[in-house]
């Protein structure tokens, strides 16, 4: 049975950090596909970044570019989201999503089979 469980997110000021973490259990996690989603009330799901495992690349949407990055810890399982320079319009809930397999398309929600339930993460002005 495959989980991922988010954690790190809450309420931050506008220019400061978070780090979000996922541990994922169940999978094999080397040679997975690992993204990031994000969606705000009333808005539709928005893909913030993802990492192929098999490779090591990295992918982002273009509204957190150059302010979060993802990186893993394979002997811990878990992939983090370092988000920086936060602005109010990044409050949303953040979900990591994963793949068992290599994902061309990495922005796209329906290539990631599993889901981890979200965290909330909101900043203020």
């Amino acid at each position: 049975q495959v989980q991922l469980v988010e954690s790190g997110g809450g309420l931050v000021q506008a220019g400061g950090s978070l780090r979000l973490s996922c541990v994922v259990s169940g999978l094999t996690f080397s040679s997975s596909t690992m993204g990031w989603f994000r969606q705000a009330p009333g808005k539709e799901r928005e893909f913030v970044g993802a990492i192929a495992k098999s490779d090591g690349r990295t992918y982002y949407g273009d509204s957190v570019k150059g302010r979060f990055s993802i990186s893993t810890d394979n002997a811990k399982n878990t992939v983090y989201l370092q988000m920086n320079s936060l602005k109010v319009e990044d409050t949303a809930v953040y979900s990591c999503a994963a793949s068992a397999v290599f994902v061309q398309a990495m922005s796209y929600a329906q290539n990631y089979r599993y889901w981890g339930q979200g965290t909330q993460v909101t900043v203020s002005s």
